[in-house]
């Protein structure tokens, strides 16, 4: 079987719950470090699935690996190999696919509901999940590619997640683990801080003491999510 190809651009990000879920299930993957200067796949065939992860930048940024990201996504979307993307990574989906990403009207940082469209697509990716708490950390948004249908909401970010058939992007963090949490909590401490003001934003000691609560049922949803996903695999 070809390994699924997941993305990295900051070393305090990662495949997290997602890497758990398929080394369970014996699917191989293959963690290609932009962060350390490897270089972006020329083309997507050598791969069953493509996953892009969070990071603290924004795709609109002047970086050098952008552009051919960019490319193999439209590629892999031309090949019908499919797109998983997590926060960045989804907005990346999102402007390859010709869709706008712009900042959000607060950022969103920390545990915060979700809640599922009512429509055929969205109870094929969430089954009866009607809403759920999701971990944020974002302060843009990405608008709907065409062909998109929209999937998830909250009440500071009306687009959570979208699909276009097996492709899925999301803004929300669900590949969370308690060491992922912690780790951020500790490097996000300022930002967090500084972003006191906005609704949507949690004390990083409130984040951490809700996880007992809310991480089991998010990797619940992050399963049920990735286990549709793998369905379209390109083996």
């Amino acid at each position: 079987m070809k390994s699924i190809a997941i993305f990295r651009y900051a070393s305090t990000e990662g495949p997290g719950y997602l890497a758990d879920f398929l080394d369970e299930r014996q699917i191989p993957w293959q963690l290609i470090r932009i962060d350390t200067g490897e270089a972006v796949p020329p083309q997507p065939a050598a791969y069953a699935g493509l996953v892009f992860m969070g990071g603290p930048m924004s795709v609109n940024d002047d970086l050098p690996w952008i552009p051919p990201l960019l490319e193999l996504i439209r590629n892999a979307y031309a090949q019908d190999i499919p797109l998983l993307g997590h926060c960045l990574g989804g907005q990346l989906i999102s402007k390859a696919l010709g869709a706008v990403v712009a900042r959000n009207a607060v950022k969103e940082i920390g545990w915060g509901e979700v809640h599922v469209s009512d429509n055929d697509s969205a109870r094929a990716w969430f089954g009866e999940v009607r809403s759920f708490n999701a971990f944020h950390w974002h302060g843009e948004t990405f608008t709907l590619p065409q062909h998109a249908t929209h999937l998830l909401s909250s009440a500071h970010c009306a687009n959570q997640a979208y699909a276009i058939g097996k492709h899925l992007a999301l803004q929300c963090h669900v590949e969370m683990t308690e060491k992922m949490i912690a780790r951020w909590c500790d490097v996000g401490a300022d930002e967090a801080a500084e972003s006191s003001a906005s609704p949507a934003v949690q004390a990083t000691h409130v984040m951490q003491q809700q996880m007992d609560e809310k991480l089991a049922p998010m990797q619940s949803v992050a399963t049920q999510l990735y286990s549709k996903w793998i369905q379209g695999l390109r083996v």
